[in-house]
């Protein structure tokens, strides 16, 4: 059942905080902020996502703020380092932020830029990683079938641990698996899972190796387990680049999953300019802990956003609540 909307306006804090860099073509990440009985949570889809797509980001949070979280396998989570489409001379730079680290997740076909770009960037990486880390890329649906298999060709040498979301249709993950299945680099599935509105569905065509699994695109951590052992894939727990508050609820995902073979990207929090809590969820010794965060009052004044973003956020709050309730 759903808590009465007051009680979720209530508490509302909305907060904007600067990007390090440009990411996933924003310079700040807005978020809405709530408490409830069981802790804070966040409310975080991204502006331009409809209230259809955002409700279920909405029944996440309350999820994650009003029930008790299930079972957990472990207290800690292990975590890749996430490196934006940058030059390769700031590599480096970049990576430093992620304490111990040994996976990366580097965000390829960038618009505005090329395969050659691709390929700088990802050198730098094994570069930096050395021979024994992880690499693994992600080109958010930007290739088509054609473009994947050249792309991964180019860059197979670099040895990939797989390839994210190569292509945009479940159609076209399956036909790029089968090209490039040869050379032993797994297809891992992550807008064709949150973005679906059956989001087993490429599991069950056999078009991805894994999964790459968000919690509240999915509607939180009860909703996504249920995909996850429904799909029967190894999965992949990863953040919609949220503050800490947001980041705790992925991290209690990951710890509810029993086998997780596989490095989490849930240290984005390194991507933000700030946070929420003087205390944030960020790596060390490539990992991080599975926790509860509740912000720092002086930390939300901070980065508050101004009253009209306050207003627009209780407003698209009420929006998706209205359609949770329908």
């Amino acid at each position: 059942m759903l808590p009465p909307l007051t009680d979720i306006l209530s508490t509302l804090r909305v907060v904007s905080i600067p990007m390090r860099q440009r990411f996933r073509g924003i310079d700040s990440r807005e978020v809405a902020l709530f408490e409830g009985p069981a802790g804070w949570t966040e409310f975080s889809p991204f502006l331009e996502y409809d209230h259809q797509e955002s409700s279920a980001w909405l029944a996440a949070a309350i999820d994650f703020g009003w029930q008790q979280n299930p079972a957990l396998f472990r207290s800690s989570v292990r975590v890749n380092a996430t490196l934006p489409a940058v030059s390769a001379d700031r590599v480096a730079a970049v990576l430093d932020r992620f304490a111990g680290c040994r996976t990366v997740k580097i965000k390829v076909a960038e618009p505005g830029q090329d395969l050659t770009d691709d390929v700088a960037r990802v050198t730098a990486a094994r570069e930096y990683l050395g021979p024994e880390g992880r690499i693994r890329i992600d080109a958010n649906g930007l290739w088509n079938v054609d473009e994947a298999e050249h792309a991964i060709h180019a860059l197979a040498s670099l040895d990939l641990e797989y390839v994210e979301q190569p292509c945009a249709s479940v159609e076209e993950l399956a036909e790029i698996r089968k090209r490039v299945k040869y050379m032993g680099v797994p297809i891992a599935a992550d807008e064709s899972v949150r973005k679906a509105d059956d989001p087993v569905a490429v599991a069950r065509s056999r078009s991805a190796d894994l999964l790459v699994i968000k919690a509240q695109p999915l509607g939180g951590i009860r909703r996504a387990l249920s995909v996850i052992e429904q799909a029967g894939l190894p999965v992949v727990v990863s953040s919609a680049l949220e503050t800490s508050v947001g980041i705790s609820m992925g991290a209690f995902l990951a710890a509810s999953v029993a086998d997780l073979p596989y490095d989490c990207g849930l240290a984005t929090v390194s991507l933000l300019g700030g946070d929420v809590t003087a205390d944030p969820l960020v790596a060390s010794n490539g990992a991080i802990e599975v926790r509860r965060v509740t912000p720092d009052g002086e930390l939300l004044d901070r980065f508050a956003a101004g009253a009209d973003r306050g207003h627009w956020w209780a407003a698209r709050i009420e929006s998706c609540y209205r359609l949770l309730e329908g």
